[in-house]
């Protein structure tokens, strides 16, 4: 029984009684912002400059209330799926109990409590009213803010710090969202309310209250799996014996049974068991097989057989082990996912949270982020640690669609007070709950201990010592949470870490890295020319080229979304080139990176359209260049996650898809780029070098043809080659002398299409010599909804795309490279009621005019 139906009043923040009037009817689940927008009370923080405008409701306290009917069993409880984040209830006027953190659900035993007819009612106040920074979090952060010194920028000059050094550094003694005081892709916009369901759990006599079914060895070959299975129960008013019944459905519909005695008397029981499986289906990666889930059925039998509680589950029988032997060629160790013993090399993204409001995050907003994720070829998403542990239908889809999960636990970017009694007990808790609830999802492949802690702190004490900055937490009571409550899933203590580099946790010898040298500039010594020509260079994407680090869990570069995206935020007429309107999409500090960047690459934007082409043409570029140079370093490099997959609100980030759903260019450079198979051009002076990658688990034969020519159309170069690529290999496949210029490009393709068409340019963008003209778009298909587009070029149209008329709109391919005479079919799905597909509009980058 859920309760939605609840009433919302604001207050002064130490307001004792609910105000007697003023209430709204609340979004639940949602929030305190989603329900003052529901009733018209408030302007939309994301549109214009409201962000700031709406910073009044994180200073009061906001009251919910509903009634209910008391319901019939023995045991009624009271089960708040997510408050956030600091509240205090009461039933029927009575203190019902408090609750102080955005990570784990609050539990009430009302029995005894209830009348006929009941008032609920919650008190939320400011989450960080009444904490006092820890002395010691206190100092790391003035010491941070001394060390980055003027790029940080400051409040009185507009360039407020983001994130973590911008905010009361009280935040770390409070479990929630640390990405809620703002970040460098989004605006302060801490979330408050009831952000999950509550509900009403009538029980009688026993309950289930956890299992745990997972696979502890396979064979895929044989078809075997040894299966490992754990129940737990609590018998709160039942003595007599009990029993678990499993029933596993595979998807070919092959049904197994056992039975678990659950021994014991009043209070928490347990029962494990183990089997082997024949004729298993094993759950893969979408990229190594099929993602096969089992149904599980689980009931609670009393000796008379009596089903006192049922849980039902989606599993899937797989291993997934973190892989780190010696890198015998390079040094150092390998860091790579071994899924049923096959090794992987991992292509993903990070996930931010969906929004900055987060209770406003719609199950189907989360698949349909996931899904392109899958349809870009990733292989993981990686949570990261400054968001919020997702929701179900975040995993759920992961598993269904065949992605690994990276799951940071909820530490982000500052020193934490770990020798807080009462902090450390929460963090307990939290742990508890998330492992216990994430561990039978197949996609779960590690958990990590935080984001960035270990490396902010390094720059401190780069010894590590034990001490109150967050030691406890990521080296005792995290990895410790994760042997006890989720057996079998693999623990990594930071992002990054790593124990073999001299350079400290974000070295390239060991473990995984963030590589900020480009964009931020942040020089962690993976290496590069001691000096650079200008400050644009040293933050270019060709530093990529001399990273040699193992796993790439953080990278990326700045990008405007579709001016149609802006423009459905902003008052028109308000966005243009350098306006106030433009510079509030960009939370980044300072506001000019991009520019020092697309000086050197695009040169400097003219109009607000060269900037949206310029700095999606720079994103694009840099990921192909980065993750092109990592996947050719296979095996020795296992893995790249790009920073970042999603938006938390409609501005300027890092995103590959923007906060409206609509995927930016570097999206599709990406899906390009992360194919399984990949063919790659690298050069050196007048050396052109063509390597053949292959991820997958199967040999690729490609029958290739390379070409180089001029944008005018003269070839220079045309060779046909065949290639047998072995599963998991790169290697250089052919190498010519070829004399570099802006006038002319290299191009390779694949005769069967195995590969993508890839092409290599010898000059900056600015430089290129593309010369006239155009590109055409013809409907030759229309359906409900969707529409199937050829585009033609005259000339080289670069960045060729169609632009995306309304949120939802997809594209199976776009933001093409097209040669003369060349053309492309495109399958467009999602198109509105009523919208003509001849209205769709085609055209090339903005530099080609």
């Amino acid at each position: 029984m859920y309760l939605n139906q609840f009433e919302l009043a604001g207050s002064a923040p130490d307001a004792a009684a609910p105000p007697p009037d003023g209430w709204l009817p609340a979004v639940v689940p949602g929030g305190v912002h989603e329900s003052l927008l529901a009733a018209g009370r408030l302007e939309h923080p994301y549109f214009g400059a409201n962000d700031a405008a709406v910073r009044w409701v994180e200073d009061r306290a906001w009251w919910y209330r509903t009634k209910f009917s008391a319901p019939v069993g023995e045991r009624v409880v009271l089960l708040c799926h997510g408050l956030d984040t600091v509240v205090s209830l009461w039933l029927n006027g009575e203190p019902l109990g408090e609750h102080a953190s955005q990570f784990r659900p609050a539990r009430f035993d009302l029995t005894g409590k209830l009348q006929a007819d009941n008032e609920l009612v919650l008190r939320f106040t400011p989450p960080l009213a009444g904490l006092e920074a820890p002395a010691s979090v206190a100092k790391t952060v003035e010491l941070m803010k001394a060390l980055m010194g003027a790029a940080l920028g400051s409040e009185e000059d507009g360039e407020a710090p983001p994130g973590v050094l911008s905010g009361n550094p009280a935040l770390t003694l409070r479990r929630k969202g640390t990405f809620s005081w703002g970040w460098d892709f989004a605006p302060r916009l801490p979330s408050i309310g009831i952000w999950q369901p509550v509900e009403l759990l009538v029980e009688s006599g026993a309950v289930l209250t956890g299992h745990h079914i997972r696979a502890t060895a396979v064979d895929a070959g044989a078809r075997t799996a040894s299966v490992a299975v754990d129940v737990e129960a609590d018998a709160f008013a039942h003595n007599g014996p009990l029993t678990a019944r499993l029933r596993l459905t595979s998807p070919a519909g092959a049904v197994t049974e056992y039975e678990l005695d659950l021994p014991g008397g009043r209070g928490a029981r347990t029962a494990s068991t183990t089997f082997e499986l024949a004729d298993a289906e094993l759950w893969w990666t979408h990229d190594l097989g099929d993602p096969a889930r089992y149904t599980a059925q689980l009931d609670l039998i009393t000796a008379d057989g009596t089903v006192l509680d049922q849980a039902e589950d989606r599993i899937g029988l797989r291993t997934v082990v973190l892989d780190r032997p010696a890198d015998e060629a390079e040094g150092g160790r390998l860091f790579r996912f071994l899924v049923n013993g096959v090794p992987t090399y991992t292509r993903g993204a990070n996930w931010i949270p969906a929004d900055m409001m987060v209770g406003s995050v719609t199950a189907d907003r989360c698949r349909a982020l996931v899904t392109k994720a899958r349809e870009a070829n990733m292989t993981m998403l990686r949570v990261w640690g400054g968001g919020v542990y997702e929701q179900d239908a975040f995993y759920d889809t992961c598993d269904e669609l065949g992605l690994l999960v990276w799951q940071d636990f909820m530490f982000a970017c500052i020193d934490y007070p770990s020798e807080d009694p009462g902090l450390r007990a929460e963090v307990a808790a939290e742990a508890e709950f998330q492992t216990r609830r994430l561990r039978n999802h197949p996609s779960l492949a590690v958990w990590c201990g935080n984001n960035e802690v270990h490396a902010i702190h390094g720059l401190i004490d780069p010894t590590y010592a034990p001490g109150d900055w967050g030691y406890a937490f990521f080296h005792e009571i995290l990895p410790t949470a994760v042997a006890q409550y989720s057996p079998g899933t693999e623990y990594w203590p930071g992002s990054p870490w790593g124990e073999d580099d001299p350079r400290g946790v974000n070295g390239v010898r060991d473990g995984d890295r963030h590589a900020w040298e480009v964009w931020h500039g942040v020089d962690v010594g993976a290496g590069g020319p001691a000096e650079f020509a200008s400050h644009g260079e040293a933050v270019h994407f060709h530093r990529y080229a001399y990273d040699r680090g193992k796993f790439i869990s953080e990278f990326g570069i700045h990008a405007s979304p579709e001016t149609s995206t802006m423009e459905r935020w902003t008052e028109a007429g308000t966005l243009a080139l350098h306006s106030a309107e433009l510079l509030n999409r960009n939370k980044d500090v300072p506001k000019n990176k991009g520019d020092e960047m697309m000086a050197v690459e695009t040169g400097l934007p003219r109009d607000l359209r060269e900037y949206v082409d310029f700095s999606m043409a720079t994103q694009a570029e840099g990921l192909k260049f980065g993750i092109e140079h990592y996947r050719r370093r296979q095996p020795h490099n296992s893995g790249t996650l790009v920073w970042q997959l999603n938006d938390a609100w409609p501005g300027m980030s890092w995103s590959v898809v923007d906060y409206d759903l609509t995927p930016k260019a570097g999206y599709h450079f990406v899906q390009r780029a992360y194919r399984p198979v990949l063919a790659s051009f690298t050069r050196s002076d007048d050396s052109l070098q063509l390597w053949v990658t292959n991820s997958g688990p199967d040999a690729a034969r490609l029958d290739l043809l390379v070409e180089v020519a001029t944008f005018a159309g003269k070839s220079i170069v045309e060779e046909r080659l065949t290639v047998e690529a072995a599963p998991y290999s790169s290697e250089p496949v052919w190498t010519d002398v070829v004399t570099p210029g802006p006038d002319r490009f290299a191009w390779v393709s694949d005769a069967a299409g195995l590969v993508e068409p890839n092409r290599l340019f010898f000059a900056p963008l600015k430089d290129l010599q593309f010369g006239e003209g155009r590109v055409d778009a013809r409907v030759i298909a229309t359906g409900e909804g969707t529409a199937s587009i050829e585009l033609s070029s005259t000339g080289y149209s670069y960045l060729t795309r169609i632009a995306t008329p309304a949120p939802g709109v997809s594209f199976s391919a776009n933001y093409l490279d097209l040669r003369d005479g060349d053309t492309a079919r495109i399958e467009v799905t999602g198109l509105p009621a009523g919208f003509d597909p001849a209205d769709l509009t085609a055209s090339r980058y903005a530099g080609q005019d």
